[in-house]
């Protein structure tokens, strides 16, 4: 074949050759398929001819009725009409032989010869009908016979033609495979192995292309791509220029992420979290308006949080949306950031519509989702047609994530603000019910005490009990400056070491009694909530000092370490640990009490005339389990007050579980 022909052409013409011989052989083949199928056919109608001559012999011979007869007559005259003009439908034909025709053409004169006397059948003499029937059926017999010799000629051919498509199929095989060799193996061995040096780093290789076919068109194309490659590896340094713009444009795309980030993060309220969110991503987007949406728990209602450049008409009307009810706040759980087409409705009460009226063209819709919940929408507004790249639907789902997670973090906030609101109430309600409203209780006794000993004329009773008030009201006037100190404490998320120095001082303040401090070792800073329960504690260690060691000196021993260690020592007067004083026994409850909710543990060491130490145990990973009921303390002092109070004197008429009563 021609060099300047296509490849196309080429492997069209070949297969076109052998399509031809392919097709020819097949119609020869059909066709003497065909001739064997109408002789074949032939044959069993000349066999039913034979078997129609003994029936119309058979009927002459039994006299049976003129009408018979002439009914045989008539289909032995339709059959010799049949295979003299054939039914191409079956297919049945006489073969178109010389021999064929000769015979079929005797029998056709035989039966002429013979008709009339069989419709005369009633003059033939048996020995007649029997001579002539044998002579029409030696006939057909021959005919048959020529018939047979003829299909068995066709029947060799056949057979010619199956060996010689046999020889094609083999033929075309090797040539197609010749074909496939030199036009497409060959030209692609080429281009394998200069691509092979391509990739080596040899871009001077260039393809030999000696065709104008496909390969050649493709070799020259190899060499243009490789000049090309040897230009751009030449100027590499214009790549690396569009490669920078590209990473330009990917940090400039980052830093659009990190502001906005930085800007939830420092965001105190929901409204300029929202709003704040709504400005900088329609800036960001350069869209013509931004509406940030939030649905409810079912993803029924929509509720409009913030919007930017949003008409105001609109803002008023969708400052609630129903789902389903527009466009906007359509969502399903499986909804991805989309480009929506506004276009008119037929209903003018649309609200496609207001969206229209205000010229806008295109919606984007981006899910915000929070832990694979669907929690709301931002929906982008623009004034023309909106194609979004993968790069700013990214964007767009991580700025939406940071959104859900910011406005999370503000919920978590709140709660937690809402959770120390109420942990410092607790806190309060269970100070001042173990101090200053024990001490207020007892104090109305003492009062109703000091009212029946005036009324009875007791003076010396009315003064015991006017000292006890005077006391009293010491000790809650203490009780209250010290609830003011502990409450004034702040701890330090890093160290306690300042909060104690504060303590000390206040301690300092209230005792004039000298105080130290010792810090030592070296470990990770406690928690908030750890710090404040173990300055509750000492706090508490401090009190019983100032109340009951008359010490002349205090000292704070802090160790630090894997499991922190809190010492404070007195010089006082101490105390048999067997026997000690009922409020002793509150205030280590207290602690106690205390100590447990951080897993630590008080140790109360103490003797006679040479002082007091009360040693406090962290482990090694203390976590704060929450406040100590205050109903448990409260009635512990309880208990204590009432021990006391049951040593006084008591007014007529009042009983023991009055006073209960009034306690609680």
């Amino acid at each position: 074949m021609h060099a300047n022909a296509s490849l196309s052409t080429k492997l069209i013409r070949t297969g076109a050759c052998l399509l031809l011989v392919a097709l020819a052989s097949i119609g020869l083949t059909l066709w003497v398929t065909w001739q064997l199928e109408g002789g074949a056919a032939a044959v069993n109608e000349a066999g039913r001819m034979r078997m129609q001559t003994w029936r119309l012999s058979s009927a002459v011979l039994a006299q049976r009725p003129a009408v018979e007869i002439e009914e045989l007559v008539a289909q032995f005259d339709q059959s010799l009409n049949l295979l003299r003009t054939g039914d191409p439908s079956r297919p049945l034909f006489v073969p178109a032989d010389d021999a064929v025709r000769q015979q079929f053409a005797r029998v056709a004169a035989i039966w002429q010869a013979q008709r009339q006397h069989w419709l005369d059948g009633r003059a033939l003499v048996p020995s007649q009908s029997i001579a002539s029937a044998d002579t029409f059926v030696e006939a057909i017999d021959r005919l048959v016979l020529a018939i047979e010799q003829q299909l068995s000629r066709f029947t060799a051919i056949l057979n010619l033609f199956q060996f010689v498509m046999m020889a094609l199929a083999i033929g075309g095989a090797v040539i197609m495979l010749y074909t496939g060799y030199l036009y497409v193996i060959n030209p692609l061995a080429k281009l394998r192995m200069g691509l092979q040096l391509v990739e080596t780093g040899d871009f001077s290789t260039r393809v030999e292309a000696d065709t104008e076919d496909e390969f050649g068109q493709v070799a020259t194309g190899f060499n243009v791509m490789a000049a090309k490659l040897q230009a751009m590896y030449e100027g590499l340094e214009a790549q690396v220029q569009a490669k920078t713009r590209h990473i330009e444009a990917q940090r400039a795309r980052i830093e659009t992420l990190y502001e906005v980030s930085a800007f939830l993060a420092g965001a105190n309220t929901i409204e300029e979290l929202s709003k704040g969110f709504a400005q900088r991503v329609r800036v960001v987007m350069r869209a013509d308006a931004v509406a940030v949406r939030w649905s409810d728990e079912a993803n029924q209602r929509y509720l409009m949080l913030a919007s930017d450049c949003f008409p105001q008409e609109m803002v008023q009307q969708e400052r609630s949306l129903l789902s389903g009810s527009c466009a906007c706040g359509s969502l399903k759980q499986d909804a991805r950031t989309r480009v929506i087409p506004i276009t008119s409705q037929q209903n003018a009460i649309s609200p496609m519509n207001k969206c229209i009226r205000c010229g806008y063209e295109s919606l984007v819709s981006v899910p915000v989702r929070l832990q694979q919940r669907l929690i709301g929408e931002i929906d982008l507004f623009f004034r023309s047609p909106v194609v979004l790249a993968t790069e700013e639907e990214e964007l767009l789902d991580a700025l939406a994530s940071h959104l859900a997670s910011a406005l999370e973090g503000l919920r978590a906030a709140a709660l937690e603000r809402e959770a120390a609101v109420g942990e410092e109430r607790a806190l309060l309600a269970r100070e001042l019910h173990d101090s200053i409203a024990q001490s207020l209780a007892f104090l109305k006794i003492q009062a109703q005490l000091l009212r029946g000993a005036i009324q009875k004329g007791r003076h010396a009773q009315a003064q015991a009990t006017l000292d006890e008030l005077d006391t009293g009201l010491r000790e809650s006037i203490s009780d209250v400056r010290e609830l003011l100190v502990h409450f004034r404490i702040r701890t330090n998320s890093d160290d306690i070491e300042q909060a104690l120095q504060e303590t000390l001082q206040k301690f300092k303040h209230q005792t004039g009694l000298p105080a130290r401090l010792h810090v030592e070792g070296e470990g990770l800073p406690l928690p908030a909530d750890v710090q404040v329960q173990v300055l509750h504690v000492l706090q508490e260690a401090l009190s019983n000092v100032r109340k009951h060691a008359r010490a002349t000196h205090v000292s704070l021993e802090v160790t630090k370490g894997l499991r922190w260690r809190f010492v404070v020592r007195d010089d006082g007067t101490g105390f048999d640990l067997q026997h000690s004083p009922g409020e002793s026994h509150v205030g280590l409850k207290i602690m106690r009490e205390r100590s447990q909710q951080i897993g630590a543990e008080v140790l109360l060491e103490s003797t006679p005339g040479q002082g007091t130490s009360v040693t406090l145990n962290l482990p090694q990973h203390p976590v704060s389990s929450g406040g100590v009921s205050a109903m448990g303390l409260g009635k512990i002092e309880r208990i204590e007050k009432l021990e006391r109070i049951s040593q006084l004197p008591r007014p007529e008429g009042r009983s023991l579980e009055s006073k209960d009563t009034e306690l609680g």
